[in-house]
């Protein structure tokens, strides 16, 4: 009976570590240091990684197997995004491997987002104000979409005594 007990026990002191994983022998992957700048300093520079910083900086990021990009963001500047190319070097007996990135610093250089620079506009000439028309060089209404006005009545004849 005492054969009995123990398997129970050990059965069920098992049973809470239902889940057993090999992750812990698993070769974690390489980081590898990527300096990142900017023209001007002080922008927002997000890998397509994940990590990020402000610049310049360096960020640790997994070496992946294939490229990835690094991109920057400022207030009043245009967006830039850079593509890095990541090298493997495979290692031999005397040398370990090792990875790169092309390139290294990766720098990006911000341009303004304002309006387009405005055209310089043609100079010209004030205008001269017209003279006025004099009234004796003013033609008369023939030219006038009015009629034009009655002659004044003669004044009425002045009683006699």
């Amino acid at each position: 009976m005492r054969r009995t007990i123990v398997i129970a026990v050990a059965g069920a002191s098992l049973a809470g570590c239902s889940s057993f994983s090999l992750d812990a022998f698993k070769p974690t992957p390489p980081t590898v240091q990527v300096q990142l700048e900017s023209v001007p300093a002080g922008a927002d520079a997000r890998t397509s990684l994940g990590p990020g910083c402000k610049t310049p900086c360096s960020v640790a990021v997994p070496a992946p197997d294939s490229g990835f990009s690094v991109t920057y963001t400022l207030n009043n500047f245009q967006p830039a995004t850079v593509p890095v190319q990541v090298i493997h070097i495979p290692g031999d007996f005397s040398t370990p491997a090792s990875t790169t990135m092309d390139p290294n610093p990766v720098v990006a250089e911000l341009q303004p987002a304002g309006p387009p620079p405005k055209a310089v506009r043609k100079m010209l000439k004030p205008k001269k104000p017209k003279p006025p028309k004099s009234m004796a060089a003013a033609p008369t209404s023939a030219g006038s979409p009015f009629p034009a006005p009655a002659p004044a009545a003669p004044p009425p004849p002045s009683p006699t005594r």
